[in-house]
């Protein structure tokens, strides 16, 4: 896609949720969630309003998920901004 990534996109009905992975081995540089930056976040919010736009459907709904995963631990923070 034109101007952006989107790490997992998923649907169900007309709620469509962009989820960033980010994935760190340790905390050593941060944890994976201090790596969505406010820069990131704006990023993927462009490129999940372009996909919407793509679609061309009237009455979606758009959520923004962030996935973490440290080591082996894998955590979701629903509507994460």
């Amino acid at each position: 896609m034109r101007g952006g990534e989107l790490d997992v996109v998923a649907r169900r009905g007309k709620l469509i949720v962009v989820c960033e992975v980010k994935s760190r081995a340790n905390n050593n540089f941060g944890t994976p969630l201090e790596a969505m930056t406010t820069t990131k976040q704006h990023r993927v919010r462009r490129a999940g309003y372009a996909f919407v736009r793509e679609l061309a459907e009237q009455g979606c709904s758009l959520r923004f998920d962030v996935a973490t995963v440290l080591g082996t631990q894998l955590t979701v923070y629903e509507d994460a901004f």
